[in-house]
């Protein structure tokens, strides 16, 4: 494909290439400045105290103590570091590395549980913090996978919350019914599937706004389960409303490792496959011919066609793949982390993980860096109140959806979707 040119990233672009604005440097100026007002200027006397071990670690690590103003201090110049590396960057019209928002990212991150914990009653137990963490962000990154599928071929999908919720209720009735975890999965992938059958059917036979389609989705499946939840689920809930649930397969040796093997390695099958879909997503995408005519059709349907691609055929099948994605996500909220399903029980997590797709710039491995990070602003919120810090509940339960504001703004820079993403194409 002459028209086609393939970028050093691996992703499909068009030839004069994407358009880098400040908007990215705007952003690491404004939260390094928030960085130097709150963990500078607001800074309390005292310590933060942090617990690297939980009793069944091989290594007992002890507690990490850091000092709250030192540490402010420290974290303020990492963050001013970063943000002159990004104003030297767009300067010399250069791509932004993954590592740069990586490092100011967790750099911000260390500086607030510090500031936030300093005085706190008791110290932050990490393993328990990222452990929650990941546990809120699974149904995010199943989304963000299923998101970055769709949208990566051609097809706008909003309806990521009714592919989450989909999958949650079937799977629990299914698997209730069965008694089978096997066959609520599979009940599940085949329930975010056929909600994508809807999606790919009105935007690609029919034409329909791909954005209106994925809205009028979510709103259906959020009634229809609720009123399915309210009028079958409720007076028979022993039958049909409680599932089995999946225990953690705790991975001989790497779940002793300090810090990191209780958090990624004693966990639920659902998990593991959750490990394994984002090295299978990526190594499809930019490695294989499957993810090569997939990306062709996203960015140029004229040229995929014009080599005998089948556009509507490719876009048809990846979306209802993205959708079965999508599917074992919902799976998980009542597979595995609930042991049933209760009303609305997605709470919104689709429309993160579609922030998480814009935010991950259409990659699998960013998209799940960033449904990773809004599932740690989540928890923080119940945290830090478990171990009595100071900082009002207000603001903690605000902290998830400003990450989710300040991502979508350009934090890592290009903000570049797939050049034919909701665009309809109509043969000759």
């Amino acid at each position: 494909m002459t028209t086609l040119e393939t970028s050093t990233t691996g992703a499909v672009v068009g030839a004069a290439g994407p358009r880098r604005s400040w908007r990215v440097v705007w952003i690491y100026g404004v939260l390094t400045a928030i960085a130097l007002v709150v963990l500078v200027g607001f800074a309390r006397p005292g310590v933060a105290r942090f617990g690297l071990a939980t009793g069944s670690d091989f290594v007992q690590l002890p507690e990490v103590v850091l000092p709250g103003l030192a540490t402010g201090i420290v974290v303020a110049l990492v963050a001013i570091a970063c943000t002159v590396a990004a104003v030297l960057l767009r300067r010399r019209d250069r791509h932004q590395p993954l590592w740069l928002p990586v490092v100011f990212a967790v750099a911000l991150v260390v500086g607030l549980l510090t500031w936030a914990t300093t005085g706190a009653g008791q110290s932050v137990p990490l393993p328990g913090l990222l452990g929650g963490s990941l546990a809120l962000a699974v149904p995010l990154i199943f989304g963000a996978l299923g998101g970055v599928i769709s949208e990566r071929v051609g097809v706008v999908n909003v309806a990521i919350e009714g592919q989450l919720l989909a999958g949650a209720f079937t799977g629990a009735v299914v698997a209730s019914l069965t008694r089978s975890l096997i066959v609520g999965l599979v009940a599940a992938m085949v329930a975010g599937m056929l909600v994508s059958f809807v999606l790919a059917a009105f935007a690609i036979k029919y034409l329909v706004d791909q954005v209106i389609v994925g809205v009028v989705l979510n709103v259906l499946v959020l009634g229809l389960t609720n009123f399915l939840y309210t009028l079958v689920l409720v007076p028979a809930s022993a039958t049909l409303n409680s599932p089995p649930q999946f225990s953690p397969i705790a991975i001989p040796v790497l779940s002793a490792i300090p810090v990191l093997g209780p958090v990624l390695f004693r966990q639920t099958v659902i998990v593991y496959l959750m490990y394994l879909g984002v090295v299978a997503v990526t190594i499809g995408l930019f490695r294989t011919k499957w993810g090569l005519r997939l990306r062709a059709v996203g960015e140029h349907p004229q040229a995929a066609d014009t080599v005998g691609i089948s556009v509507g055929g490719t876009r048809f099948w990846n979306v209802s793949l993205a959708g079965a994605i999508a599917g074992l996500g919902g799976a998980y909220l009542t597979l595995a982390s609930v042991p049933s399903f209760t009303r609305d029980v997605t709470s919104g997590a689709g429309f993160i993980a579609l922030a998480a797709v814009i935010f991950g710039q259409w990659n699998p491995v960013k998209a799940t860096l960033a449904a990773l990070l809004f599932g740690f602003a989540s928890n923080l919120q119940n945290v830090l109140g478990i171990v009595g810090s100071p900082v009002p509940p207000d603001f903690l339960l605000m902290l998830p959806y400003v990450v989710t504001i300040f991502a979508v703004a350009g934090l890592v820079g290009q903000v570049r979707g797939p050049a034919a993403a909701g665009r309809p194409y109509i043969k000759g």
